[in-house]
């Protein structure tokens, strides 16, 4: 049977060994293939206020959640969801661990309202990947893929606008490029990761408000702010235009 090809339709060549070893590269070709573009970028400016308002409802919600099922909750103590050893006792909402892990959350949330225009926005998402399979931590974090991409799909169930769907089904393949094996053939073209605080890039600080001096941190012995409540520093830069709210509903509420 013979197959005619459509001549008039070019097809876009796409490196794959550009795909494991390029980011810049990776997000391009997500972008295009979810087409993600300058509409979405406007739909994230003209929503990350209500957004960023429905952020501590969603905290709450989330960590509700992690801390129903034991392999998650003992992730918390563990610092890995291969350990089964069983546990005395759990963490639960108001303990501090739970709630410096909530502000956490909350400017990883503020910080997918910034600027998707920016690399630094997705060398970010990627980094957060990296963090969660045990590399780029002074003291290693190794939670399996399946909780990751569950808890995103939890967090997209919540959100007001199609493109944040967008960021975070790329934050999803940015989880699963530091996880599945496709590509192995290219391990080592990557450039050399260096472990740093988790709230830096490099040597720019990406989330929270100023480090205060004298708090500790378990995940990275640096020290982190005593008050959990993000500031202006993690807020959005796109133009605060007055627009009104989206006639989209959501399951989002305050405990």
């Amino acid at each position: 049977m013979d197959v005619k090809l459509d001549s008039s339709r070019p097809v876009k060549h796409v490196d794959r060994k550009e795909l494991y070893t390029n980011l810049e590269a990776r997000v391009s070709y997500l972008h295009s293939f979810l087409d993600f573009n300058s509409s979405d970028v406007e739909a994230l400016a003209s929503g990350a206020k209500y957004i960023k308002a429905l952020i501590p409802a969603v905290v709450n919600i989330v960590y509700k959640k992690l801390l129903e099922s034991d392999i998650t909750s003992r992730a918390f103590h563990t610092r890995n969801t291969i350990d089964e050893t069983p546990m005395d006792e759990y963490l639960h909402e108001e303990s501090p661990q739970i709630q410096r892990r909530k502000m956490f959350l909350r400017w990883y949330l503020m910080r997918i309202c910034s600027d998707p225009t920016q690399m630094d926005f997705w060398r970010y998402l990627d980094k957060v990947g990296m963090l969660h399979c045990g590399r780029g931590r002074m003291n290693p974090l190794n939670i399996e893929y399946m909780h990751l991409g569950v808890c995103l799909g939890f967090i997209q169930d919540v959100a007001l606008v199609r493109a944040i769907g967008k960021v975070i089904w790329i934050q999803n393949d940015l989880f699963a490029k530091w996880y599945v094996r496709d590509g192995e053939e290219f391990a080592g073209k990557s450039p050399d990761i260096d472990a740093d605080k988790e709230d830096y890039l490099g040597d720019k600080k990406i989330l929270g408000e100023s480090i205060a001096s004298g708090s500790s941190s378990e995940d990275d012995q640096t020290s982190v702010p005593s008050c959990p409540a993000p500031s202006d520093a993690g807020a959005c830069p796109f133009p605060r235009s007055e627009v009104p709210a989206p006639a989209i509903e959501t399951n989002v509420c305050a405990d």
